[in-house]
């Protein structure tokens, strides 16, 4: 098994040109760190440089100089020629990936994500950390994408049921709205109900310095705070473009940390980047005037390194945001459920029912109607999504024991084949 991040008792054997890790010599550095006993006791060792980068970039390291997750071990394990590299570009002919804070590069991907009916959100996105191995005349070659410690997704436009993968391996995410005529509470509620899988969200509202900023918007973000506050979810009103105000989210942006910014466009994400790196490297644009909605300004999504050690992926702006149908709708709508389960009528469906407690909220006004139909709304598309994504399993396992009958009637006619 490849050693990462060990400094070698003995002096290890020229590592090749551009290789990321070193690799200690087996044959006089035997036993390999990671095969050794169960019940042996780790000693913490300095890492290398080589692994150092790596974690500048959001790498895992246990106090044994290996990657935390079990899973990532096995799969290095699996790969002695491989190294580690994490995806900071995805386009259509192929990744970028970097090894450092400061190395970035191009690969080719595996020969199966390049086949059309390969699920999507199988196939490596941008904050995945992937196994390469390095080619002799050609590209380096993606082997292996390492298990997702969390990851944000999103039912993809069309009719057949499909993930796309927003970001992975993230430890937070920034939603972003602007205190401008495109502010929208429910479409918070909405980016809040997709995004929580594993990250902490935290909402960012931006564009607070506008003397233009829609006058009406102000009692909305309150009421919008204050219900964010009972859910525990933290909310930041920051100027964007003022480096003082956006400090308040240094909390989140710590040294291998990893946020990714979401929101539609014009929301200010781009000027928010901008901001955290110190320097114009995100292209921005104005938004509309009648209705402060912006144009597609980011075009694809990129990881960042940030000043702070922390890592930055910023997204394009998202108006459709369908459920993939694993999402916890109950999570999200904690005050209405609550109430739900005080109803006289176990089935009440929230109407007319006599003794509903949820209606009676709304009749105080201690319960938004809009958030209630919200609650709605999105309760029928999670629903509807996971009855799409059960009958795409069924389908697949359906496939894949069909594949497994052809192949044993052919290797019963005809031997192995």
């Amino acid at each position: 098994m490849t050693v990462l991040g060990l400094s070698a008792a003995r002096r290890p054997r020229p590592r090749a040109r551009n290789a990321a890790v070193a690799r200690p010599d087996r044959a006089r550095d035997a036993p390999v760190a990671g095969l050794e006993s169960r019940h042996a006791h780790p000693r913490p060792r300095r890492l290398n440089p080589e692994v150092a980068a790596l974690q500048a970039i959001g790498w895992p390291v246990a106090a044994d100089g290996l990657p935390e997750p079990a899973a990532w071990r096995e799969a290095l394990a699996r790969h002695p020629q491989a190294r580690p590299a994490r995806v900071v570009e995805q386009h259509r002919s192929g990744y970028v990936v970097a090894d450092g804070p400061e190395r970035t590069f191009g690969v080719e991907s595996l020969p199966e994500w390049q086949r059309p009916r390969f699920p999507p959100e199988q196939r490596a996105g941008v904050g995945d950390w992937v196994l390469i191995e390095d080619l002799a005349h050609h590209k380096p070659q993606i082997v292996a994408l390492l298990p997702r410690r969390t990851s944000i997704k999103r039912g993809a436009a069309g009719e057949h049921y499909r993930q796309q993968l927003i970001a992975a391996n993230v430890d937070t995410v920034f939603v972003v709205c602007g205190l401008d005529l495109d502010f929208n509470p429910r479409r918070i509620e909405r980016y809040l109900l997709l995004v929580r899988g594993g990250a902490e969200p935290v909402v960012v509202l931006t564009k607070a310095d506008l003397a233009a900023a829609d006058p009406t918007a102000a009692p909305e973000a309150d009421a919008t705070r204050a219900m964010l506050a009972e859910q525990g979810v933290a909310v930041y009103t920051v100027n964007a473009k003022d480096p003082a105000s956006v400090a308040q989210l240094a909390a989140w942006l710590k040294p291998g940390r990893t946020a990714v910014l979401v929101g539609s466009s014009g929301a200010g994400k781009s000027t928010l980047t901008n901001t955290l790196l110190g320097e114009a490297r995100m292209k921005t644009s104005a938004v509309r005037a009648h209705d402060s909605r912006g144009r597609h300004t980011t075009t694809y999504r990129a990881l960042l390194p940030l000043p702070s050690g922390a890592c930055l992926i910023d997204t394009p702006g998202m108006r459709e945001l369908k459920p993939t149908g694993e999402e916890d709708v109950a999570e999200n709508f904690a005050d209405i459920e609550a109430l739900a389960v005080q109803c006289k009528f176990r089935d009440c469906r929230h109407g007319k029912e006599p003794g509903c407690e949820v209606q009676a909220a709304m009749a105080a006004g201690t319960l938004d109607p809009q958030r209630f139909a919200n609650y709605l709304k999105l309760s029928g598309e999670v629903a509807g999504a996971a009855n799409r994504l059960a009958n795409r399993r069924a389908q697949k396992a359906e496939e894949k024991v069909l594949g497994k009958a052809i192949n044993k009637r052919l290797d019963d006619k005809y031997g192995h084949h």
